[in-house]
C-alpha cells in the first residue's frame, strides 16, 4: 500500500471513501492541527536581580516548536527577586527578595503578586518583611497553606502562614543556626518532599542537610530525631531534588561540584549511597555548581555548572545510582538556573552573566539536550518558572 502524502493524495481518499468516514476522519486531522498549534506555546516566568527603578519578573510566551520567545509582560516583584515560587491554588507568584533591608526594617522581603493568566499579567498586591534577610529560596507546603524560606546570607530559615485566599499574613517561625568550627551558616533551599511529609533544608555553610516536620497548626517546625545528614566538609549542599517516588535524594554541591545520591528511609532520613563530580575530567578552571531537576520521566538527572559552563546529564540506574551520559555548552555564562518544560521535551537555560535565556531540546533516547537553540536577552535572569 502506497503512504498517500500530498493534498492530492487526500483528495483521492476523500472520493474513495464513504461520506460519513470520510467527515470523521477530516474532523480527526482538524482536532489533532489545532492540539499540535494550541500546544506550541507556554507561558514562561523569569526572576532577575535588580537595580533601583527597575522591574523584576518577566512574562514569556514560548513558542516550543519554533523557540522563539515573546515578551507578554513585566511586573514589579520587589527589589531582587532572585527566586519564587507559584501557586495554582491562589493564582500567585511569591518572590523572595534579596536584601538584608526591607520596608525600612532589617530583614530580607516577600513580595505576593496576583496572576491574571488571561491578560498574562502579574501585579503586586501585598509585601511583608521577613526576619534576618538575605532569601535566596522560598517554596509552598503541599497543602500550599505555609511558605517556606531559607536565608543564605543570615544563615537562617523562616515559616510563613498564608491566609484563605492565599496571601501571606504572618511569619509563624524563624531558626537562626549558629556557626560550627569556625564555619558560619548559609541556608540555601528549603522544600518538602513530594509526599509533602518532611521539610528538608540544605546548609551549604555547615555542609549538611537538616530534616523538620511541619506543624500545621502553629506553623513550627520540629527537627526529626537524627534529623541532620553530614556531607565532606566543604562540599556545599545547594540544592536538591527527588525522585518520582520519594524514596531517593540527589544533592547538588555548589564548591566541589559534585552531585550525592541519598536513599530516604521511612521516618525521611538520609544515608548517603554515592558522590559523582559534574565537572569533565581533568578541569582545571573555577567553577561551582547551580542547580539540579530531574527529567520528566525520572530516568535522567541534570545539573549546571558555573565557570565550565555546562549542564551534565546522569542516567538513572534502577538502583538509583548515577552514570554520567554527556554535557553540553550552557549557551552563554554563568547557568545560575534552568528548568525542564511540562513535555520534558525541552530544557531551559538562565545565563547570569551573559544575560541570556538559552532553549533546547531533549533527546527522549539519551536524555541528552541538544546543540543550544535561539535565545531570549534579558538582564541577570536567577530563577525559571512554568
Amino acid at each position: 500500500m502506497i503512504a498517500l502524502k500530498h493534498n492530492t493524495a487526500i483528495f483521492l481518499i476523500v472520493f474513495i471513501m464513504k461520506k460519513s468516514v470520510c467527515i470523521i476522519y477530516l474532523i480527526f486531522l482538524i482536532m489533532m492541527f489545532s492540539s499540535s498549534v494550541n500546544g506550541q506555546s507556554i507561558r514562561l516566568f523569569a526572576g532577575t536581580y535588580t537595580e533601583s527603578g527597575e522591574k523584576g519578573l518577566y512574562l514569556f510566551d514560548l513558542n516550543r516548536a519554533e523557540g522563539t520567545f515573546k515578551l507578554v509582560s513585566s511586573s514589579d516583584a520587589g527589589p531582587n527577586p532572585s527566586y519564587f515560587c507559584i501557586s495554582k491554588k491562589y493564582g500567585m507568584i511569591y518572590a523572595a527578595n534579596e536584601e538584608m533591608k526591607f520596608k525600612g526594617g532589617k530583614g530580607g522581603g516577600l513580595t505576593a503578586l496576583k496572576y491574571d493568566p488571561q491578560k498574562g499579567v502579574a501585579e503586586k498586591v501585598t509585601d511583608l518583611l521577613v526576619p534576618a534577610g538575605g532569601p535566596c529560596f522560598i517554596s509552598l507546603s503541599l497543602a500550599e497553606d505555609f511558605l517556606f524560606m531559607a536565608n543564605y546570607s543570615s544563615g537562617s530559615i523562616a515559616v510563613i502562614k498564608l491566609d484563605n485566599k492565599g496571601m501571606p499574613v504572618s511569619v509563624t517561625d524563624t531558626i537562626i543556626y549558629k556557626g560550627e568550627g569556625g564555619k558560619v551558616s548559609h541556608a540555601h533551599m528549603i522544600s518538602t518532599d513530594p509526599a509533602g511529609k518532611r521539610v528538608y533544608l540544605t546548609d551549604l555553610g555547615l555542609d549538611r542537610i537538616v530534616i523538620y516536620n511541619l506543624d500545621a497548626a502553629t506553623g513550627k517546625l520540629r527537627q526529626i530525631k537524627d534529623g541532620v545528614a553530614k556531607l565532606p566538609a566543604g562540599s556545599g549542599p545547594r540544592h536538591f531534588v527527588f525522585s518520582l517516588d520519594g524514596s531517593k535524594m540527589y544533592v547538588i554541591c555548589e564548591l566541589n561540584s559534585t552531585i550525592s545520591f541519598f536513599n530516604v528511609d521511612k521516618d525521611g532520613g538520609l544515608k548517603l549511597i554515592q558522590t559523582v563530580s559534574t565537572l569533565r575530567e581533568g578541569f582545571k578552571g573555577e567553577s561551582f555548581c547551580a542547580d539540579i531537576h530531574l527529567g520528566k520521566n525520572g530516568d535522567f538527572l541534570y545539573g549546571s555548572n558555573r565557570g565550565e559552563n555546562t549542564i551534565v546529564t546522569f542516567k538513572i540506574g534502577s538502583d538509583g545510582k548515577l552514570t554520567l551520559a554527556g554535557r553540553i555548552t550552557c549557551g552563554g555564562n554563568w547557568p545560575r538556573n534552568f528548568v525542564i518544560d511540562p513535555s520534558g521535551k525541552y530544557l531551559l537555560v538562565g545565563n547570569e552573566k551573559s544575560g541570556n535565556i538559552v532553549i533546547f531540546g531533549i533527546n527522549d533516547k539519551t536524555g541528552l539536550p541538544t546543540e543550544p537553540g535561539k535565545d531570549c536577552k534579558i538582564k541577570a535572569p536567577a530563577c525559571l518558572k512554568f
